[in-house]
């Protein structure tokens, strides 16, 4: 019986210090985050910090939505080791947030490098936020139950309830019905306690729909309706993998659809103003990429030069990122949900 005793004291005091050690650790990492955000202001008061970046380690994609703005324009993925370095780097520059796509983030590996990406971030760089943005098709409750707990937010990119206006944007994979697999990641994210979130791109196809009643009914956090974007190289161009200018529409259109739907509270609106230079976008290769001419130019990789260099070619519109809401409630474990 004493025995028994001295090892059952034994085992929850070694639980105890491992659960010390990893709230030491998250402190320590989050506060020389602040640190650096301190030093970064007080060198200059204009200098940015990489608080939410889109890391989009695949181009590649089994849709084929003919507005796309990131197109397969190479194979390319980083060994997951060197993706982890980087991912270091830039917590270590300040970075809470990162969204990890594509291209289409579950085809590689099955999804199986996306999930342990997030698994690190959260594990072992302690973000505040891990997200995916996602076509859906490919995703798997498997999936859900090895990495779910590590994930904040899951979003669904939808850009119509009717399933012939999706097929017609090229938003679809043959035999498969891009609604059901929405439905079915929704049910997902509620089981597994993921945020769920919905993004939409307005075009010439969808603009005159109404999707007050099927948005409310997923409950989305967020649902993000994006006017559709054109850049050179990538959807517009002679040497363009897609023609962007069927789907294009005007200001005024983009308007009127969001009239349309004001009656959905978690509605996002992100006109091409400010769309395009607002984020900080990572390619495969870990390049930010610097869209303010129209077109992508990338930046030497962070792997290469380190993040604050590679930061001066961002093109980042700091004062966009935060007028647009780019900061918001991210993380699942402040949100205020009943699961």
């Amino acid at each position: 019986m004493v025995l028994r005793l001295m090892d059952n004291s034994l085992s929850f005091i070694l639980r105890l210090w491992r659960v010390t050690q990893i709230f030491a650790r998250k402190f320590r990492l989050r506060f020389n985050r602040s640190l650096t955000f301190g030093k970064a202001q007080e060198e200059s008061p204009k200098s940015v910090v990489p608080l939410s970046v889109n890391y989009h380690f695949t181009r590649q994609c089994n849709y084929s939505c003919g507005f796309c703005f990131h197109t397969a324009l190479t194979s390319f993925v980083l060994p997951i080791e060197k993706a982890k370095l980087g991912l270091k780097l830039l917590s270590d520059a300040g970075m809470i947030k990162v969204n990890f796509s594509g291209g289409e983030p579950f085809l590689h590996q099955r999804g199986i490098f996306l999930g342990e990406l997030v698994k690190y971030c959260k594990e072992e760089l302690y973000l505040d936020s891990v997200t995916v943005v996602t076509n859906g098709s490919r995703v798997t409750r498997k999936w859900f139950e090895d990495y779910g707990t590590y994930l904040d937010i899951m979003a669904v990119s939808c850009d119509s309830f009717d399933e012939e206006v999706n097929e017609k944007i090229g938003r679809h994979a043959k035999g498969k019905s891009h609604l059901d697999s929405l439905r079915r990641i929704r049910a997902w994210c509620r089981e597994y306690q993921v945020l769920f979130k919905l993004n939409t791109v307005v075009n010439t196809y969808n603009v005159g729909e109404n999707m007050c009643e099927q948005v409310q009914e997923l409950q989305p956090c967020r649902w993000k309706v994006f006017q559709c974007l054109s850049i050179d190289e990538e959807n517009q161009g002679q040497n363009a993998l897609r023609q962007v200018e069927p789907f294009l529409i005007t200001s005024d259109q983009f308007q009127s659809f969001l009239k349309r739907h004001e009656s959905v509270s978690t509605l996002v609106p992100e006109s091409n103003l400010a769309m395009r230079n607002s984020y900080f976008i990572l390619d495969e290769f870990m390049r930010f990429l610097d869209n303010t001419s129209g077109c992508k130019k990338p930046s030497p990789s962070i792997l290469d030069v380190g993040v604050k260099e590679a930061l001066k070619f961002s093109g980042f519109d700091e004062q966009m990122f935060f007028k647009r809401g780019g900061k918001y409630n991210w993380s699942k474990s402040d949100a205020n949900l009943e699961w």
